[in-house]
């Protein structure tokens, strides 16, 4: 495959600057399609940063494919503790029980049978394809996209729209080292093409850059407005323990464990005690402090002085800490 001059500079670029990432290592393919499994569905909104370590106990404690289709989900669940976005771990399982069952533990090398699988849309695809079998695929993450708007200076409505830049990003060309290069384009935009103050003079492709030469880097992005929540969250506290219940009612955090909860329509004189951004979703919390316990189902006590010995969502962390400085 003879390779594009663009695409030259950023792989020579990637050779030299490349940063030294667990899901990156030199290990069998097998592995390597496993690692990049469960990288990706870690990397879906997290940092990478943030991932590291995750992915390291995560890689440790349940090493390959086999293991995460028969993992106790008490212990999957803990090993994601703090990650958010639980439907991505449990999607994760679900694919691997289907990979060991219709594909003999291997991981499908076509998009068509990837993208059917539990938790994987077109992107995870893509980057599977990509990174772990080397096949000619850009994933468009944030970072690529990033990169493109302004190596292209698209600025209008139907310019940053997923379509018309899934199209524009042919301009990047392709490689025979198409595993390096899907990585190396997100690692351009990581750490050169950042959001704010990107670091052009260290950019291998500034020259042919449109906003470079314009000397404008501003980006335009499509606004989604969150949707405003109002809840009541009722504490029960007694002997040194709060209530919590397992969530059945909400689609966030489902399954998991939640102080009891009533969603408000249009309320008036509303002050809230605790805000919170999930998903598209901006959460308003009054706290209604209760004495009177009457028995509610799937309910049960947790001791405020032993929360690490519960599998508890960080939602739930957070208003423990709240009320442990306000009561």
């Amino acid at each position: 495959m003879k390779e594009q001059f663009v695409t030259k500079k950023i792989l020579n670029w990637y050779d030299f600057n490349k940063r030294s990432l667990p899901w990156r290592e030199n290990v069998s393919l097998r592995k390597r399609q496993y690692n990049t499994l469960v990288s990706e569905f870690m990397l879906q909104q997290t940092q990478v940063a943030t991932v590291i370590p995750y992915f390291d106990r995560f890689i440790k404690e349940i090493p390959n494919m086999e293991n995460l289709a028969k993992v106790q989900n008490k212990k999957l669940i803990k090993l994601w503790e703090g990650l958010g976005y639980y439907s991505r771990v449990k999607n994760l399982k679900k694919t691997a029980k289907i990979v060991i069952k219709n594909f003999g533990g291997k991981l499908p090398d076509n998009f068509e049978n990837l993208v059917k699988l539990p938790g994987i849309g077109e992107y995870t695809a893509s980057a599977i394809l990509a990174i772990a079998f080397n096949k000619p695929y850009i994933p468009l993450d944030g970072n690529i996209e990033r990169v493109l708007k302004r190596y292209l200076y698209l600025k209008k409505e139907k310019e940053i729209q997923k379509d018309y830049l899934l199209k524009k990003k042919s301009i990047f060309g392709l490689s025979s080292r198409s595993s390096d290069y899907a990585q190396a384009l997100m690692e351009l935009g990581a750490l050169i093409c950042k959001p704010n103050n990107p670091l052009c003079d260290q950019c291998p492709i500034k020259k042919n850059c449109k906003s470079y030469k314009k000397k404008d880097f501003s980006l335009v992005k499509i606004v989604k407005k969150n949707k405003e929540k109002y809840f009541i969250l009722k504490v029960y506290k007694k002997n040194q323990r709060y209530l919590l219940i397992k969530n059945t009612k909400f689609n966030f955090l489902r399954n998991l464990s939640i102080f009891p909860m009533e969603e408000l329509s249009n309320p008036k004189n509303f002050h809230e005690n605790l805000n919170f951004k999930m998903s598209n979703m901006n959460m308003n919390i009054k706290i209604q402090y209760l004495k009177e316990y009457q028995k509610i189902p799937s309910s049960y006590w947790v001791d405020r002085n032993k929360l690490s010995n519960y599998m508890l969502p960080s939602f739930t962390k957070k208003v423990v800490q709240y009320l442990e400085k306000n009561l």
